[in-house]
């Protein structure tokens, strides 16, 4: 058995999401771009590239990551390229997508080798949180003046609209769509393709595949253009625990269970946004709260019933650890960091990496 913690990835329910994924390319016609910013575990990219089109990016680091360990297409992104950093950039990208007028002027000539995009912000979304809202007052995602935009038509081929966020309701979807239509129609029938972004939850339990994919066909056959989606929590949810071991119980007016892992290191998002984390069946009589073991005091990963009293040594799985988390693990504390493992489709278990102090050392100096 492997110690934990770790992060176990399950091949099988990757792939069903994968599987949505196919059915969605082929009803639509639409590509699918991994969003690497949420999910850029690469001893998995074997099984994703055979369902998905390539990895769109918002770094150089990730766009080099997605050509060397994902290949088929690579989107360049960035909210801002510093000059040092803009050719190596081009030299991994098979498209390029700027966020502002400014910065596709300012490097034009040095990105005039591939194909050129633009970022809009259509100033409506789906998000509830603030922190993650592209369109919120005085937001620096994109260009929403379509006079602006049409001053510089002649040097991008495409756009990439992105204002989705954990969005499960397609009539949303599909309102929000038309709202950007009804913008930018006039610059979308000037350009060839249109990314419309990550944040669908198409994959998710009984959302209606079959009448997405028509609203995308539909779009594109309007405009004349192929349209790309860049899915992140939709590739990868429901298919990652993290698992962790019972370290100690104590009682403070709740029973609480210490566990050797840490929302702060390793599912920084359940601390940012202020949720809690996911336990099934999450039923029985015995409550307990489950604490990380960091310092921190609110290092809580939630309320969760049992079936029996927890005892130190205990295993617990935390569900939906793959988005987001990964991706921001950090050394706080000096916590053990989670190995990374995989449940291949057969039902065997292999542990990718290990992390160890020499990890925690190198990080800094």
């Amino acid at each position: 058995m492997l110690r934990t913690p770790y992060y176990l990835i399950d091949k099988a329910a990757l792939l069903k999401n994968m599987e949505v994924m196919d059915r969605v390319r082929t009803l639509s016609g639409a590509k699918t771009l991994l969003a690497l910013k949420c999910f850029a575990t690469w001893c998995v990219f074997d099984l994703m590239r055979e369902h998905m089109d390539g990895t769109t990016s918002s770094s150089l680091y990730e766009v080099r990551l997605g050509r060397e360990k994902f290949g088929g297409e690579t989107h360049a992104y960035s909210v801002a390229y510093a000059d040092d950093e803009i050719d190596e950039v081009v030299s991994h990208a098979d498209k390029i997508i700027f966020n502002s007028v400014g910065q596709l002027e300012r490097f034009e000539s040095r990105s005039a080798g591939i194909v050129r995009g633009l970022r809009l912000n259509p100033r409506v979304s789906s998000s509830s949180f603030d922190l993650a809202d592209p369109a919120r007052p005085f937001s620096r995602l994109g260009e929403w003046d379509p006079e602006r935009v049409s001053t510089v038509i002649d040097r991008i081929s495409g756009f990439m609209i992105h204002n989705n966020c954990e969005n499960a309701d397609f009539a949303l979807f599909d309102r929000m769509l038309g709202d950007i239509e009804e913008r930018f129609g006039a610059l979308l029938a000037q350009v060839e393709w249109v990314s419309l972004g990550g944040g669908i939850h198409f994959t998710g339990k009984d959302y209606p595949v079959e009448a997405f994919a028509a609203r995308l066909k539909a779009f594109a056959e309007r405009y004349g253009v192929q349209v790309y989606l860049e899915p992140g929590e939709a590739a990868i949810t429901g298919t990652t625990t993290l698992e962790v071991t019972v370290l100690d119980t104590l009682t403070n007016e709740k029973d609480l269970a210490i566990v050797d892992s840490s929302i702060e290191a390793h599912m920084l998002d359940l601390l940012i946004y202020r949720e809690t984390a996911k336990v099934a069946p999450n039923e029985g009589p015995h409550s307990y709260m489950v604490c990380g073991k960091s310092c921190l005091a609110g290092d809580v990963f939630g309320e969760f019933r049992f079936p029996e009293k927890l005892k130190i040594g205990d295993r617990i799985s935390i569900r939906d650890a793959a988005g987001y988390t990964m991706v921001k693990k950090n050394w706080f504390n000096g916590v053990r960091m989670p190995s990374i493992a995989v449940r291949e489709l057969d039902g065997s278990e292999r542990l990718v990496r290990a992390f160890d102090y020499a990890d925690f050392e190198t990080n800094l100096s």
